[in-house]
């Protein structure tokens, strides 16, 4: 038998977990298949490479030696593969358009506007809850831009090496069913709701916990919060089992409202990602125009927020500090 990456793969996750079942398991593998596995390993390199007993894995010192080789080979093959990937991609002409997004509110707006823009252009989306997801498809060529929401300043990891810029910045809301005690407020206090449970979108960033602390300020900890899609989190608020954040350009349905939570104590900005070593760079900027277009497009839907936006110029678009179209910025969320 030939050793192969994957062999090498295995390996690792044996020596991460300590446990043969453990690796089995984090690899999605039956237990007897991967011992199996290990065994073909173990005579393709003439010895044992770990002791197993009841306290679990351990590598020998033949062990050792392939790991040390395998943790060098291992990335310098996924730093291959991702390079390969963006050069491929640099061959593709900038009429193609790959986007990825996180919930977000702009992204049909955004392929609207750069279809009729551009009628031959091949544009295509994937969606995921994930942002972490998101940056490693751009990061790997296999997405040209990601749409996300980051809670407050923060910003999605660094480790994917994309750029990110600011399209919009706005309040989050809450959703209440028209027939909720504080739905006849034009604004409501985060106190005011501490009885209430509530549902938000899932998410990998930090919005469960920003919720969590501003909930700490106004004096209370929040009750129970649902995890759930969209559809799922309007259906809760139909049927009153629970409020919803949600974002500001958030269209209810017969029945439900959308509130300003009073001293707007969370914010969550828009933000396009891209991997500056990529071919979309050469066209993020027009791109990343056209997003702050469709944001701009979303607002003629919710003129009260409109009118609100032009007396808080610190949420909507906000001019960059180097004088650009926005500003520059180098996980659960609102609905």
């Amino acid at each position: 038998m030939n050793l192969e990456l994957r062999h090498l793969r295995v390996v690792c996750a044996i020596a991460e977990t300590g446990s043969v079942t453990k690796a089995a398991s984090s690899l999605g593998l039956a237990q007897p298949a991967l011992t199996a596995q290990l065994q073909r390993i173990e005579r393709t390199l003439g010895g044992a490479l770990f002791e197993r007993d009841r306290r679990g894995a351990r590598p020998t010192a033949l062990g050792e030696l392939v790991l040390a080789r395998a943790r060098v080979l291992l990335p310098a093959m996924k730093g291959l593969q991702d390079e390969a990937a963006r050069l491929a991609g640099a061959a593709n002409t900038p009429t193609r358009y790959r986007f990825g997004g996180v919930n977000s509110p702009i992204l049909g707006r955004l392929v609207h506007r750069l279809g009729a823009e551009q009628p031959q252009a091949q544009i295509s989306t994937y969606a995921s809850w994930s942002v972490d997801e998101l940056a490693h498809l751009v990061a790997g060529g296999r997405l040209d831009f990601a749409l996300v929401g980051a809670c407050g300043d923060t910003t999605p990891a660094a480790e994917f090496g994309l750029r990110w810029r600011e399209v919009a910045v706005d309040p989050v809301l809450v959703l209440l069913p028209q027939t909720h005690p504080l739905a006849a407020r034009s604004e409501v206090r985060l106190v005011d709701l501490r009885r209430e449970r509530w549902v938000a979108a899932p998410g990998d960033g930090c919005f469960g916990d920003c919720f969590a602390a501003a909930c700490a300020r106004a004096g209370f900890t929040p009750r129970a919060v649902y995890e759930t899609d969209v559809r799922g989190g309007v259906d809760l608020v139909e049927a009153g089992a629970a409020v919803a954040l949600c974002q500001a350009t958030f269209r209810p349905l017969a029945g439900l409202v959308t509130r300003r939570l009073a001293g707007t104590p969370l914010r969550w900005r828009l933000l396009l990602g891209w991997h500056p070593d990529s071919a979309a760079a050469r066209y993020a900027e027009p791109v990343l125009e056209t997003a702050v277009a469709a944001y701009t497009d979303s607002l003629a839907a919710h003129p009260a927020y409109l009118s609100w936006l032009l007396g808080n110029p610190d949420f909507g678009v906000r001019p960059a500090r180097d004088g650009g179209a926005n500003r520059p910025v180098t996980g659960i969320s609102p609905a």
